[in-house]
């Protein structure tokens, strides 16, 4: 960190400690050369993730969409409001962890079914007849056959 009143490159904290949003981190420092003391703060750096939809435009991911999504296709299904949560959770931290600032929404719906899969075999079907744009009853009981297979 460099010093504000001499320029010199080397200091040490004196403190540490979180601000009161627990937003960022106020840290007193002190100068090694002039041992004058000046404030810093450090935030975390949030730089948005961003969705490329089949059409190519880019928009911010949006969990509420994503949930929105899986509330309709698990609709009169037994899934608590609570599973679909935490499958969205257990996506956006996925994604996240993948350090990846765009991710298509195929990737996306490909970890959707492969979590819904386990999670509800009707809501899986809903979602991949929505997801896959099933054009008649034959590309539908396609992927009925590959989940019996699967079983």
């Amino acid at each position: 960190m460099k010093c504000p009143y001499c320029g010199y490159m080397e200091d040490k904290v004196i403190d540490s400690r979180p601000t009161e949003e627990n937003t960022s981190i106020r840290r007193r420092r002190e100068c090694a050369k002039c041992l004058k003391r000046f404030t810093t703060y450090e935030k975390v750096e949030s730089v948005p993730l961003m969705v490329v939809k089949k059409d190519k435009t880019r928009q911010i991911f949006d969990r509420q969409k994503l949930l929105n999504g899986l509330l309709r296709a698990c609709e009169k299904r037994p899934v608590s409001i609570e599973e679909l949560e935490s499958l969205v959770d257990s996506i956006e931290l996925q994604i996240l962890n993948s350090l990846k600032r765009e991710i298509t929404t195929q990737e996306i719906g490909e970890m959707v079914m492969a979590k819904l899969k386990d999670l509800d075999e009707v809501a899986y079907v809903r979602f991949a007849s929505v997801y896959r744009q099933f054009r008649d009853i034959n590309t539908f009981m396609e992927e009925l056959r590959k989940l019996l297979n699967e079983k």
